[in-house]
């Protein structure tokens, strides 16, 4: 019996292990990105811009599902010209075949809750430009839904951290230093509660989505994809000292310096938009998830142990 074929439109921090994750279900992967190498063995690798209509057809041809877990640089400008032309390129893939369109989405689009638990019931209410980009983008995912046009699902998380995730608050700007002996630095408040989202499990909750039955799906096409308690930061850099065996120091950057960095720094200016989620609670309910599936978080010393061998694989270590 033939393997159904799942594709996978880019390969960075989270595309890569769901690629994984669903090789271990047994599905044939083909994995879409835009240059040579870097795909987990046994998956196929097809190289071409998720910009171009034709070739995401071309791409998705023979489908059951397609997952878009793809991000343009973290520039409002870059995303609003390809955010919404990644959608509807894949919308209109996926649905033409029939197959599950199964979206890596964000938070963004729901801005201040007022330090509330955000769940699939969560209004939109964006208070930044990327998240009214986002909120755009997801309205009109659910509205082609709705009408039949694609079959979607959409799975939610907050920041990432753990294996793989260079471009995480617990990336380079983090590891490098601390790997060489210096304190960490926190651009945002790390004393105020906080998602994390485990990056494998991330990925494992894609698979979870992407691989079930029809009708575990017949409610709503919106699901926060599971996740340990919300922890403050410096809780969430103390979990990793037991497996550095040593404490780290960290370093707050002053929210006046953030402000001014961000008048001649491109990049801290984006980043600076999105301060609000560490001056309030940013806490996610992924209640629903665990109650309709058998997936749980990966357990909190276990995420915290393999995220700081990474780190040494990745940055090094001190001596």
């Amino acid at each position: 019996m033939e393997k159904e074929l799942h594709v996978i439109f880019g390969a960075g921090q989270v595309g890569l292990p769901l690629a994984q994750a669903l090789l271990a279900k047994g599905k044939r992967v083909r994995v879409v990105k835009r240059s040579a190498g870097g795909v987990p063995t046994g998956a196929e690798l097809m190289q071409g811009d998720a910009a171009d209509a034709p070739f995401c057809h071309a791409a998705c041809a023979g489908a059951a599902a397609v997952y878009h877990c793809m991000n343009p640089a973290y520039s409002a400008s870059q995303w609003q010209a390809l955010v919404p032309r990644y959608m509807g390129n894949l919308i209109s893939a996926a649905g033409g075949i029939g197959a599950r369109l199964v979206v890596l989405d964000n938070l963004y689009m729901l801005g201040r809750t007022g330090g509330k638990p955000m769940n699939e019931d969560t209004p939109s209410n964006p208070c930044s430009k990327k998240g009214e980009i986002r909120a755009r983008v997801a309205e009109r995912l659910f509205e082609m839904h709705r009408q039949g046009k694609v079959r979607a699902v959409c799975g939610r998380a907050a920041d990432f951290y753990g294996t793989g995730g260079t471009q995480t608050f617990f990336g380079d700007y983090f590891w490098k230093p601390v790997l060489a002996g210096k304190a960490g630095m926190s651009p945002m408040n790390p004393d105020t509660p906080h998602t994390y989202h485990y990056i494998p499990d991330v990925a494992l909750g894609l698979a979870t989505l992407g691989c079930a039955d029809e009708n575990k799906l017949s409610g709503s096409p919106l699901w926060m994809l599971p996740c340990q308690p919300a922890v403050t930061t410096r809780d969430m850099i103390h979990r990793f000292e037991p497996a550095l065996g040593r404490d780290i120091p960290l370093n707050v950057m002053p929210r006046w310096l953030l402000n001014a960095l961000g008048l001649v720094v491109p990049m801290v200016r984006e980043i600076k938009e999105m301060a609000y989620q560490w001056d309030e609670p940013f806490i996610v309910d992924d209640s629903r998830f665990r109650a309709a599936f058998d997936v749980r978080p990966t357990a909190v010393e276990e995420a915290a142990q393999a995220t700081v061998v990474w780190a040494k694989e990745t940055y090094g270590s001190r001596k």
